[in-house]
């Protein structure tokens, strides 16, 4: 484990419910250190328990016993208040907005390393570790189509799959079984394409829906609330 930086934010309250999920972020900020300093300002009414510098420097803004305040409207399989069930890691990268840009490889080694210590003392799932975007669809973009989401499964933290499948539900079924919010649907689709199959925004790939398919028979095995097909 690198060694990590205490550096207290004030942005913080109590949890109401059991840690469960760990949801990934990008800062979406011109610098790392500009997003230090608003994850840290009591007036942004923003955190994160964790944010990991360029170089893979791991900053601890909140201690894991509280709430930090990182996903905002947010929900998963139908649960909302995502900030109570989850710890919150903010990874620097400019983001949409400031010239979106490829993770260092520090930054991901740092991030698998946290998460992998993370998961193991909470007993966290590996289709619990998600995106901003992931469960907050209609709002958020992070950590974005760039986010290496199949390296990280490949070291046992979230779900991946390269298969394709021929589809026997809905998309809005099958989007909605996996844990997205589907009141648009669109949204939620289009988070799944940056998680599950980037090469669908970055290369106009037309298997979407397969992919899909594949994904949510794979959630399906991980839960036997699910119907398998």
């Amino acid at each position: 484990m690198p060694d990590i930086h205490i550096y207290p934010s004030s942005n913080f309250n109590r949890r109401y419910a059991s840690i469960d999920m760990i949801i990934l972020h990008y800062t979406g900020m011109k610098t790392a250190q500009e997003a230090l300093d608003k994850l840290c300002n009591p007036t942004s009414n923003v955190s994160a328990h964790y944010l990991i510098f360029e170089n893979g420097d791991i900053y601890n803004l909140v201690e894991e016993e509280f709430r930090a305040w990182h996903a905002g409207i947010s929900s998963w399989q139908g649960r909302d208040d995502v900030n109570s069930r989850s710890i919150g890691i903010e990874i620097a990268n400019p983001g949409h907005e400031f010239g979106y840009i490829p993770f260092k490889e520090e930054q991901i080694r740092s991030v698998t390393t946290l998460c992998q210590d993370i998961m193991r003392r909470y007993q966290i799932k590996p289709q619990n570790v998600l995106a901003h975007s992931d469960v907050s669809p209609m709002r958020k973009k992070d950590p974005g189509e760039f986010f290496p989401w199949k390296k990280l499964a490949n070291n046992g933290i979230g779900l991946w799959t390269d298969d394709f499948m021929m589809p026997k539900k809905s998309v809005q079924e099958m989007l909605s079984e996996i844990g997205y919010d589907t009141t648009d649907e669109l949204s939620a689709l289009t988070a799944f394409q940056r998680h599950f199959y980037p090469e669908s925004l970055l290369e106009l790939a037309d298997r979407t829906i397969e992919r899909l398919a594949a994904v949510w028979t794979l959630y399906s095995q991980k839960d036997p609330s699910n119907e398998p097909l």
